[in-house]
């Protein structure tokens, strides 16, 4: 009987192992911190002041699009900057860089690119040939907007369905290269938070196809052109509940079926300027006059935060910061350490995958990179 018992308990413990294991794992995995690093003026990317242990992927902005293929437009420094981000990796082997295609200036010819299974085939083919030529590890796409004009794009109803097959067709096109080179390659997007991309899109299939969703839950402001409002609340408040906010976005994915464990919030490393016609409410939620300047957050906080007759407030309604000139009546919103911690423990409530953030370089000084490295055990 005792070798009988020691046969149906051995299975039993080796299962017990491994799933304590697995669940460890899982709970013990580190939320992602996605930083987009932008190369799309030609320039070439200061890696020396990347400091790739803070960051679990970098998203290279951005490959374009002609003649319905992914399109190095400044190949000479496209590919010097490959070759140094993907040096970061021998400060962290971990690192994943991925290339973005699209934006908001490029992403005009999507809806032509994804209009036929063929045009679908040859242009995911196309991103991952440039992957696969310079050693990195994904796509990312950033199509601003399916099914909208957003920077005078092409666009049509078939983007609905065509947004999803992209994401297929990388997917089957990136595992057939990892077959090849045994690796795992990424599949991620860049998505609106607005309702009305979710009804221009089909995440709730596309997302099966997807690693990464990361929310570009910031520029909320450009929605509403009669006040100046914050730009990445986390909140709406009570008596605007039509406003838009991080909660607002997740939320909506969430209704439409998204996997929250999918989704990365989006923080804007910089702030967004307007003056405004009143100093009431210290110019929040006031008729705007003409757009100003805002700039990173590191020259916010040095040069700005309660210097020069600007006064930092917080609004606790909806978690967020904002500075108000009230001699100049210039209003700014934008992210710093208190809201970054909000959206964190948000992040961990909700079960979110992590965080993203726009760009690298709007806070060179890692105030707030170094917010999200605390919360989610980078350094």
């Amino acid at each position: 009987m005792r070798p009988l018992k020691f046969n149906l308990i051995a299975p039993l413990c080796l299962l017990f192992l491994f799933s304590s294991n697995f669940l460890g794992a899982q709970k013990n995995k580190k939320k992602v911190i996605i930083g987009y690093v932008g190369g799309y003026n030609g320039n070439i990317v200061q890696t020396s002041l990347i400091e790739a242990n803070r960051l679990s992927h970098i998203n290279y902005a951005f490959v374009d699009i002609k003649d319905n293929r992914a399109w190095l437009h400044n190949e000479k420094t496209d590919t010097v900057n490959f070759r140094k981000l993907n040096e970061l990796k021998n400060s962290n082997p971990d690192l994943k860089i991925l290339i973005s295609v699209g934006g908001w200036t490029w992403s005009k010819h999507f809806s032509d690119a994804v209009l036929t299974d063929t045009s679908t085939q040859n242009f995911a083919q196309s991103a991952v040939d440039i992957v696969s030529k310079y050693g990195l590890d994904g796509v990312d796409i950033d199509w601003e907007y399916p099914g909208m004009i957003g920077d005078s794009n092409v666009f049509r109803p078939q983007d609905r369905t065509g947004y999803t097959n992209l994401f297929k067709n990388l997917r089957e096109k990136l595992d057939a290269l990892g077959q090849q080179t045994n690796k795992k390659y990424l599949v991620t997007t860049a998505i609106g938070g607005s309702r009305e991309f979710l009804q221009h899109t089909q995440m709730e299939i596309a997302q099966h196809y997807l690693d990464y969703i990361n929310l570009m839950s910031y520029d909320f402001d450009g929605t509403y052109d009669n006040m100046s409002s914050h730009h990445s609340n986390l909140y709406s408040p009570e008596h605007m509940p039509y406003i838009y906010s991080v909660d607002v976005c997740i939320q909506n994915l969430k209704k439409v079926g998204v996997d929250p464990s999918k989704i990365v919030l989006g923080i804007g490393f910089y702030g967004k300027g307007k003056v405004v016609a009143s100093t009431e409410n210290n110019g929040l939620y006031q008729i705007p006059v003409r757009p100003m300047f805002g700039g990173g957050y590191s020259y916010l906080k040095d040069s700005l935060v309660n210097r020069k007759g600007y006064v930092r407030y917080w609004d606790k309604e909806s978690a967020a910061p904002y500075l108000f000139n009230a001699e100049k009546k210039i209003f700014i919103t934008y992210d710093d350490e208190e809201s970054v911690k909000s959206k964190c423990r948000y992040i961990r409530k909700h079960k979110l995958a992590g965080a993203m953030f726009w760009e690298y370089f709007g806070d060179k000084k890692l105030y707030l990179l170094k917010e999200l490295d605390a919360a989610f055990g980078y350094n």
